[in-house]
């Protein structure tokens, strides 16, 4: 099983440009075998071969491995204090604003930074969003969602960011001139520099030790000195010194 998973990692860097090397093998396995089982594959061969040729079964395979859970201002009162930092430190600081949002699935958390930029009417700033799943990338670059995925927005915010259509709800135009969306790989391609904030959120969870440390170097990189690295309620980062960071609350970090 060892050499087949060595196999299935390799084919899945070439094939997807994923690379699988990075993540908690037992973790890993034990979902890509469900995943497998639920497919009818017999091993990993025959199901990088059904991946390879059927649409269906590759997106069931990277909807499941590239874990897409989020939700609008997830975790919100940990959000509220990354929101302070946004608009009473990092907007009066720098002026415009160049932010990205890792991982950002289908764009709930790209869109709920945009919410608090437009409520404090901070001009200006860019939001970029990426991830790994261009299918994921697609509906949030539409922007239409269901009503359980915006449990964390009040009535004003409903009617203030969104029009309905048929029993969803559109994100605003304005919001969305403000991020651009955009395939991105935190294990395998280069990151943007000169960033004022960088939200990573939920994902490093899932990586070895030495990817994760890769990822927070890599980020404190791509921040200016000042800059802020929001994290998940999830994850911890037991020596900031030693990324460049200084520690401003559990799970805010500033570039030193």
């Amino acid at each position: 099983m060892e050499l087949e998973f060595e196999y299935f990692n390799e084919w899945a860097r070439d094939s997807l440009k994923l690379d699988l090397s990075a993540y908690k093998e037992k973790q890993l396995q034990r979902r890509i075998g469900t995943v497998m089982n639920s497919a009818g594959a017999k091993n990993l061969r025959e199901y990088a071969h059904l991946i390879q040729k059927d649409e269906k079964v590759r997106r069931l395979f990277l909807d499941y491995i590239t874990i897409n859970v989020t939700e609008f201002f997830r975790n919100k009162e940990i959000f509220q204090e990354f929101e302070t930092v946004l608009t009473q430190d990092l907007a009066k600081r720098f002026g415009s604003l160049r932010i990205w949002s890792a991982a950002c699935s289908i764009g709930a958390e790209p869109y709920s930074i945009a919410m608090i930029l437009d409520r404090h009417r901070i001009q200006g700033a860019s939001i970029l969003a990426t991830d790994i799943d261009e299918t994921i990338l697609g509906r949030a670059r539409e922007g239409l969602y269901r009503e359980n995925e915006l449990k964390n927005l009040t009535p004003g915010d409903l009617e203030r960011f969104f029009t309905q259509e048929d029993g969803h709800y559109r994100i605003a135009e304005r919001l969305k001139k403000t991020v651009t969306f955009q395939r991105h790989d935190l294990l395998l391609d280069p990151y943007e520099k000169n960033l004022h904030a960088v939200i990573c959120r939920n994902v490093t969870i899932y990586f070895k030790n030495e990817a994760k440390e890769d990822v927070y170097r890599r980020i404190s990189d791509a921040l200016v000195p000042g800059g802020v690295f929001f994290t998940g309620a999830t994850e911890s980062i037991y020596n900031p010194a030693g990324y460049g960071f200084k520690k401003l609350s559990t799970f805010l970090f500033e570039k030193v």
